[in-house]
Protein backbone atom coordinates (compact mmCIF):
# COMPACT_ATOMS: atom_id res chain seq x y z
CA UNK A 1 0.00 0.00 0.00
CA UNK A 2 3.07 2.40 0.96
CA UNK A 3 4.62 1.78 -2.29
CA UNK A 4 1.59 1.95 -4.34
CA UNK A 5 0.82 5.84 -2.46
CA UNK A 6 5.06 6.97 -3.01
CA UNK A 7 4.37 5.45 -6.97
CA UNK A 8 1.36 7.62 -6.97
CA UNK A 9 2.85 10.56 -5.73
CA UNK A 10 6.11 10.73 -7.59
CA UNK A 11 3.84 9.93 -10.93
CA UNK A 12 2.20 13.39 -9.91
CA UNK A 13 4.89 15.34 -9.40
CA UNK A 14 6.34 14.12 -12.39
CA UNK A 15 3.52 15.16 -14.32
CA UNK A 16 3.30 18.27 -13.19
CA UNK A 17 7.35 19.34 -14.03
CA UNK A 18 6.58 17.86 -17.67
CA UNK A 19 2.90 20.58 -17.68
CA UNK A 20 4.97 23.36 -16.21
CA UNK A 21 8.26 22.68 -18.60
CA UNK A 22 6.18 22.84 -21.71
CA UNK A 23 3.85 25.53 -20.99
CA UNK A 24 4.89 28.61 -22.72
CA UNK A 25 7.25 31.20 -20.59
CA UNK A 26 6.09 34.86 -19.90
CA UNK A 27 7.62 37.09 -22.75
CA UNK A 28 8.10 40.53 -20.92
CA UNK A 29 8.13 42.40 -24.08
CA UNK A 30 3.97 41.19 -24.26
CA UNK A 31 3.63 43.07 -20.71
CA UNK A 32 1.03 46.18 -20.42
CA UNK A 33 4.50 47.75 -19.59
CA UNK A 34 7.34 46.05 -21.36
CA UNK A 35 10.75 46.98 -20.28
CA UNK A 36 12.91 48.94 -22.38
CA UNK A 37 16.30 50.66 -22.35
CA UNK A 38 18.42 53.95 -23.16
CA UNK A 39 21.84 54.59 -22.78
CA UNK A 40 24.73 57.16 -23.44
CA UNK A 41 28.11 56.67 -24.65
CA UNK A 42 30.22 59.12 -23.02
CA UNK A 43 33.35 57.82 -24.98
CA UNK A 44 36.68 56.86 -23.61
CA UNK A 45 34.64 53.60 -22.02
CA UNK A 46 32.58 55.40 -20.54
CA UNK A 47 28.79 55.85 -20.72
CA UNK A 48 25.02 55.82 -18.72
CA UNK A 49 22.29 52.97 -18.84
CA UNK A 50 19.12 53.08 -17.93
CA UNK A 51 16.39 50.18 -17.60
CA UNK A 52 12.31 51.13 -16.99
CA UNK A 53 9.61 49.72 -17.65
CA UNK A 54 7.15 51.64 -20.47
CA UNK A 55 3.63 52.36 -19.46
CA UNK A 56 1.12 52.93 -22.59
CA UNK A 57 -1.63 55.58 -22.26
CA UNK A 58 -4.34 53.60 -23.49
CA UNK A 59 -6.55 56.21 -23.97
CA UNK A 60 -5.17 57.75 -20.09
CA UNK A 61 -4.70 61.39 -19.05
CA UNK A 62 -1.93 60.25 -16.80
CA UNK A 63 0.17 62.85 -15.71
CA UNK A 64 -1.29 65.25 -13.76
CA UNK A 65 -4.50 63.11 -13.37
CA UNK A 66 -3.70 59.28 -12.96
CA UNK A 67 -0.10 60.50 -11.76
CA UNK A 68 -1.33 63.73 -9.71
CA UNK A 69 1.21 66.60 -10.20
CA UNK A 70 3.27 67.14 -6.54
CA UNK A 71 3.63 63.46 -6.07
CA UNK A 72 6.24 61.10 -6.71
CA UNK A 73 6.11 59.11 -9.32
CA UNK A 74 8.51 56.16 -10.70
CA UNK A 75 9.56 57.55 -13.51
CA UNK A 76 7.78 54.46 -15.51
CA UNK A 77 6.10 51.18 -14.32
CA UNK A 78 6.88 48.12 -12.29
CA UNK A 79 10.47 48.35 -10.40
CA UNK A 80 12.22 51.76 -9.85
CA UNK A 81 13.99 52.94 -12.98
CA UNK A 82 17.47 52.23 -13.15
CA UNK A 83 20.32 54.97 -13.96
CA UNK A 84 23.64 53.40 -13.58
CA UNK A 85 27.34 54.92 -14.74
CA UNK A 86 30.74 54.35 -14.78
CA UNK A 87 31.73 58.06 -14.48
CA UNK A 88 30.81 61.17 -12.16
CA UNK A 89 29.02 63.23 -13.83
CA UNK A 90 27.08 66.69 -13.55
CA UNK A 91 23.56 66.19 -14.13
CA UNK A 92 21.61 69.34 -13.71
CA UNK A 93 24.45 70.74 -12.29
CA UNK A 94 24.69 68.48 -9.42
CA UNK A 95 27.79 66.22 -9.15
CA UNK A 96 26.93 62.70 -9.25
CA UNK A 97 29.22 60.21 -8.70
CA UNK A 98 30.23 56.74 -10.72
CA UNK A 99 27.68 54.20 -9.43
CA UNK A 100 23.88 52.88 -9.35
CA UNK A 101 20.55 54.59 -8.73
CA UNK A 102 17.23 54.71 -9.00
CA UNK A 103 15.48 57.51 -10.99
CA UNK A 104 12.23 59.09 -9.90
CA UNK A 105 10.22 62.07 -10.41
CA UNK A 106 8.09 64.93 -9.38
CA UNK A 107 5.53 66.01 -11.95
CA UNK A 108 4.45 69.41 -11.94
CA UNK A 109 2.22 71.25 -14.77
CA UNK A 110 5.23 73.65 -15.47
CA UNK A 111 8.46 71.17 -14.96
CA UNK A 112 9.25 67.94 -13.48
CA UNK A 113 11.95 67.10 -10.75
CA UNK A 114 14.44 64.51 -11.21
CA UNK A 115 15.53 62.71 -8.29
CA UNK A 116 17.81 60.59 -8.53
CA UNK A 117 18.31 57.94 -5.14
CA UNK A 118 21.08 56.35 -3.92
CA UNK A 119 18.91 52.99 -2.94
CA UNK A 120 18.43 50.48 -5.68
CA UNK A 121 16.44 47.43 -6.09
CA UNK A 122 13.00 48.60 -5.04
CA UNK A 123 10.19 48.03 -6.81
CA UNK A 124 9.09 51.93 -6.89
CA UNK A 125 5.75 53.25 -5.22
CA UNK A 126 5.24 53.79 -2.48
CA UNK A 127 8.23 56.05 -2.65
CA UNK A 128 10.20 56.22 0.89
CA UNK A 129 13.60 56.76 0.33
CA UNK A 130 14.12 60.48 0.95
CA UNK A 131 16.88 59.70 3.51
CA UNK A 132 18.54 57.72 0.28
CA UNK A 133 18.62 60.88 -2.11
CA UNK A 134 21.83 62.38 -4.11
CA UNK A 135 20.03 65.46 -5.55
CA UNK A 136 16.63 66.51 -6.66
CA UNK A 137 17.30 68.46 -10.37
CA UNK A 138 14.43 70.61 -12.20
CA UNK A 139 13.85 69.45 -15.85
CA UNK A 140 12.90 71.36 -18.68
CA UNK A 141 9.56 71.26 -20.30
CA UNK A 142 8.33 71.39 -23.58
CA UNK A 143 5.11 70.35 -25.08
CA UNK A 144 5.09 67.94 -28.26
CA UNK A 145 2.42 68.66 -31.09
CA UNK A 146 1.48 64.80 -31.14
CA UNK A 147 1.13 62.72 -28.05
CA UNK A 148 3.53 59.62 -27.33
CA UNK A 149 1.70 56.74 -26.46
CA UNK A 150 4.75 54.41 -24.80
CA UNK A 151 6.48 56.66 -21.83
CA UNK A 152 9.76 56.90 -23.14
CA UNK A 153 13.50 57.77 -21.92
CA UNK A 154 16.56 58.38 -24.25
CA UNK A 155 19.78 60.37 -24.56
CA UNK A 156 20.76 62.93 -26.88
CA UNK A 157 24.10 62.75 -27.72
CA UNK A 158 25.76 66.45 -26.79
CA UNK A 159 29.01 68.09 -27.30
CA UNK A 160 30.30 67.75 -23.46
CA UNK A 161 27.61 63.91 -22.73
CA UNK A 162 24.32 63.72 -23.35
CA UNK A 163 20.99 65.30 -22.38
CA UNK A 164 17.71 62.82 -20.82
CA UNK A 165 14.80 62.87 -22.31
CA UNK A 166 11.39 61.18 -21.44
CA UNK A 167 8.57 61.99 -23.10
CA UNK A 168 4.94 60.52 -23.07
CA UNK A 169 1.52 62.27 -23.74
CA UNK A 170 2.14 65.92 -24.89
CA UNK A 171 5.57 66.56 -23.01
CA UNK A 172 8.91 65.94 -23.15
CA UNK A 173 11.53 66.75 -19.84
CA UNK A 174 14.59 66.77 -20.60
CA UNK A 175 18.59 67.48 -18.12
CA UNK A 176 21.67 68.02 -19.82
CA UNK A 177 23.93 65.89 -18.18
CA UNK A 178 27.72 66.24 -18.87
CA UNK A 179 31.23 64.11 -18.13
CA UNK A 180 32.98 65.81 -15.09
Amino acid sequence: MKRSVVFLAVGCLAVGMMALASSPQTDKSQKPSPPASASCDLGGGQSIKTDYSSPRLRGRKMIGEHEPYGKVWRNGANEATTFVTNADLMVGGVHVPAGSYTLFVIPYPDKWTLIINKKTGEWGIPYKYESDELARVDMKLTTLPTPVENFTIAYDKTATGCTLREEWDTIRATVDISKM
